[in-house]
């Protein structure tokens, strides 16, 4: 063997060794973004949001089920490893402030061939930031008498409905660099602020259900809202994440279906040109997003567009925007196949649903991809293949279904 030789396998076994230990950039850089995006030049995006139902009634309950092997876990990684997309939001997964739940996951279960997945999935950035489910507001919010309280009702008086702190979180993936820096959130933005906000009404006095000195301190965002830039091939996106309250389990007050209405005007707000001083952020930033940015609107928004208990129109106020491409809903055969086998009528169409929800409930469109109308749409769809089809296996890790599209390139 030459010296020459020699020394080119040598920085050829360095360089994969390297590679190996550099495993997740969880904000990246400017210097990894020139990397990862001068080769391949603009290239389609596949970008999806995905209710994983990977939570825990327990403080740390999901860092030890992770550890000991979860199999719910491995089959929301096999879906994930099937579609692959490029930037993915995922809804109910615990957050924890070392990060250690995504760590577990995505070593262990993304980075892992899954059976009925494919090939092990790797992302080189993350965000993840604090979310109020869980976190107690030292108020009586549920007006039972009690603040905080004992078994599950406790959870009624947190910001968000939650058992602890991070309780149902976010997680943010992505195979681009993330812009931690500009990343905005709104998770202690009061609903007060709100011009016209949705306040309950209690129906049997005609006055407002939340005494003045609750009201005014309530938290809008029942997990948070957020705003991370990534800076991808097509330039950078804003991706637009949150994971408005289901609008139910509360009283003729409606309060919940009314919160979960103006958790979904909060983006239509951010992305309606003009002054609004209410709009401010947890860094202090104030007004919306520029007519100018590229976006992506992801997560379960808990509503569905005709059915379902939510406030009528309340996710047209996204769909219908008008800087919102709401034209092609991703569909599948799996969810006509489902809705059919539950028998209840519907007066939407079925194969855009997304979850699953019993019997009683039935199935709805609640998870949403929706990019801006500067960005080319190519298609896209829910994994909920039908009885027996390929990947039938584990499409039932949680009872919501992976979403996504394909944009790009311009």
């Amino acid at each position: 063997m030459t010296r020459t030789l020699f020394l080119v396998l040598l920085l050829v076994l360095l360089a994969g060794l390297l590679a190996a230990c550099v495993r997740v950039r969880v904000h990246g850089d400017r210097d990894a973004w020139a990397r990862d995006t001068a080769a391949n030049g603009p290239q389609a995006l596949r970008i999806a949001t995905y209710n994983t139902s990977l939570y825990d009634e327990a403080p740390g309950g999901l860092v030890a089920r992770l550890q000991a092997g979860d199999d719910g876990a491995r089959k929301v990684a096999a879906v994930l490893q099937r579609v692959r997309p490029d930037i993915v939001l995922l809804n109910e997964f615990d957050y924890d402030a070392e990060g250690r739940a995504a760590d577990l996951f995505q070593r262990n279960y993304l980075e892992v061939a899954q059976p009925g997945g494919g090939e092990p999935l790797r992302y080189a950035y993350r965000y993840l930031a604090p979310v109020n489910t869980g976190v107690p507001s030292g108020l009586d919010l549920d007006r039972n008498g009690v603040v905080g309280g004992e078994g599950r009702d406790r959870g009624n008086d947190a910001w968000g409905y939650g058992l602890h702190p991070g309780q149902y979180g976010m997680l943010l993936l992505s195979r681009h660099p993330i812009d931690a820096r500009q990343a905005r959130s709104f998770q202690r933005l009061r609903w007060s602020t709100m011009p016209g906000a949705r306040q309950p009404i209690d129906p049997a006095t005609n006055a407002p259900w939340y005494p003045a000195e609750v009201w005014s301190q309530l938290r809008l965002s029942s997990k948070s809202h957020w705003d991370v830039p990534v800076r991808t091939p097509m330039g950078r996106i804003h991706v637009l994440a949150a994971h408005p309250t289901p609008p139910v389990f509360d009283g003729s007050e409606n309060r919940n279906g009314l919160r979960n209405a103006d958790e979904i005007r909060l983006w239509a707000e951010y992305l309606t040109p003009g002054a609004k001083p209410w709009l401010r952020d947890d860094q202090g930033r104030v007004g919306g997003l520029p007519e100018s940015e590229s976006f992506v609107i992801l997560g379960d928004y808990n509503a569905d567009p005709t059915d379902g208990d939510g406030e009528p129109g309340a996710i047209a106020q996204l769909l219908r925007h008008p800087r919102v491409n709401g034209d092609l809903p991703p569909r599948s055969e799996g969810a006509v196949e489902r809705a059919a086998e539950h028998g209840i009528a519907r007066r939407g169409d079925t194969s855009t649903h997304t979850g699953d929800f019993g019997p009683r409930a039935g199935t709805l469109r609640l998870d949403y991809v929706l990019p801006s109308r500067d960005l080319p749409l190519r298609g896209g769809g829910v994994f909920w293949p039908r009885r027996g089809e390929p990947g039938a296996d584990i499409a039932g890790a949680s009872d919501h279904h992976l979403v996504w599209i394909d944009v790009g390139p311009r």
